[in-house]
């Protein structure tokens, strides 16, 4: 099997050369992939920051701890297995990805404070009340929606999607 060479984007004369594995995944891909666990980290951090203010509330809030972690801590290993997955360019890995994150995910995230202010709350009078945790679960909460976003329009452009079309047929 012969492996394809390129020029490094060095601008000297005598650049090395190097191999491309062309099985490896796109940059589009790998992007994907790291933003994924970008996701899951700012996921992991804001279910601490509720078990945090769930327990500083006192001992009533146990099953609420419970029921949040016995929900949360599969999304978290099935996010990471299923990028792993797509990352090897299996395509069941990407539609999870897209579909049950991407989508439902990303609706479970922004659903809420949307409704909040189609029942009439001002967004004025939530700032108000905003606390410094409020603020740091709210600035992870950003970035865990942009990498999602983002990650799931990576997975789709045209390297990606050519990648997926080739480890499909192996």
């Amino acid at each position: 099997m012969s492996i394809p060479l390129r020029r490094t984007a060095s601008p000297s004369a005598a650049s090395p050369v190097e191999a491309v594995d062309p099985s490896a995944p796109p940059t589009p891909v790998r992007r994907a992939f790291t933003l994924w666990l970008v996701a899951v980290g700012a996921g992991v951090f804001e279910t601490v920051l509720a078990v945090g203010g769930l327990v500083a509330n006192g001992p009533g809030s146990g099953a609420q701890v419970v029921t949040g972690l016995v929900i949360r801590i599969p999304v978290f290993v099935a996010a990471v297995v299923a990028a792993l997955h797509m990352r090897r360019g299996r395509p069941w890995g990407r539609t999870f990805l897209a579909l049950g994150l991407g989508v439902l995910g990303t609706a479970s995230m922004v659903v809420p404070p949307i409704s909040a202010l189609a029942q009439g709350r001002s967004l004025g009078s939530f700032v108000e009340k905003l606390g410094a945790m409020d603020l740091v679960f709210g600035m992870s909460r950003v970035v865990h929606v942009l990498a999602v976003l983002t990650a799931v329009s990576l997975m789709f452009l045209p390297a990606a999607n050519a990648y997926f079309r080739s480890r499909r047929a192996n």
